[in-house]
């Protein structure tokens, strides 16, 4: 099962390798809400499934973040998702809750709804390359994927609160001491020392696999109810006016293109104007 952004390779009946694609950033976007609904129920239907690895060619940009031209009214008006909240969020509460393991190799750049994504999944490896972060406060809007719940149950308050109202760049040391992430495995590594524990898992017991996997987000994941508030903050704060000539400066300097400011979009943020 392949999608438009979503590659799927069946390493095994029991082992995925998924490869995400949209456009020189991978970029998140409406169309990547709907793909990622369909590959969720897959795996949620697949029986002999047991693990999988999320990746990106784009040694750059693992997914940079949501798309900032995309159509506001069409996600506003998005049907509620299985879990009954918008399918934004419902995706990101099943893929953490998938009764498989799933992995993010993080390589490049992973902010805002890369970010969200990765912190979904139950492990994170990142290369040396890898920066991580949250840059909506820096732009006038409030995150809206969950970074406040998911963040604040895996790092604890001051961490979360140092990422999410610094709005900068997280290099891969830094996140690996916060847990962030797993760990920093270098980047002409990580791909088979990740594949490696996929393989390990994938040979697993599903039962044993999927109820311990059970019990551990029962003691560790943010209740769903915790989500909606952030989302609706989000559409309430994103774009607004007062916003708009920074956002108009970061877009004017290659914002959303692979060799403009996402580079260094931290630094960018935090002095957008007077540069």
């Amino acid at each position: 099962m392949t999608t438009k952004q979503f590659t799927v390779d069946p390493v095994s009946p029991s082992y995925w390798r998924v490869t995400f694609a949209n456009g020189p950033v991978n970029l998140f976007d409406p169309d990547s809400i709907d793909e990622l609904a369909h590959l969720l129920t897959t795996a949620e239907q697949d029986p002999e499934l047991r693990v999988i690895v999320f990746r990106s060619d784009n040694p750059d940009f693992f997914m940079a973040h949501w798309d900032l031209l995309s159509d506001k009214t069409r996600v506003a008006n998005m049907a509620p998702g299985p879990t009954g909240l918008h399918p934004y969020l419902d995706n990101f509460v099943r893929l953490s809750r998938l009764p498989v393991a799933t992995i993010s190799v993080i390589r490049g750049r992973a902010r805002g709804a890369g970010s969200e994504f990765a912190l979904a999944t139950d492990m994170r490896f990142a290369s040396e390359h890898a920066v991580l972060g949250h840059f909506e406060v820096g732009i006038g809007a409030v995150p809206g994927g969950g970074p406040m719940a998911r963040l604040g149950h895996l790092i604890g308050r001051g961490r979360a609160l140092e990422i999410l109202l610094g709005a900068d760049d997280v290099n891969a040391t830094d996140a690996a001491a916060y847990g962030y992430v797993n760990r920093v495995i270098s980047d002409a590594a990580i791909e088979a020392e990740v594949d490696a524990l996929a393989r390990r898992i994938a040979g697993f017991d599903k039962t044993a696999l999927s109820r311990t996997k059970a019990l551990v987000d029962r003691a560790t994941l943010p209740e769903d109810q915790e989500f909606a508030p952030g989302l609706q903050a989000f559409f309430a704060t994103a774009g607004r006016s007062g916003s708009q000539p920074l956002i108009r400066s970061l877009f004017a300097r290659g914002l959303q293109q692979a060799d403009g400011v996402e580079l260094d979009l931290g630094h960018h943020v935090g002095q957008p104007l007077d540069e």
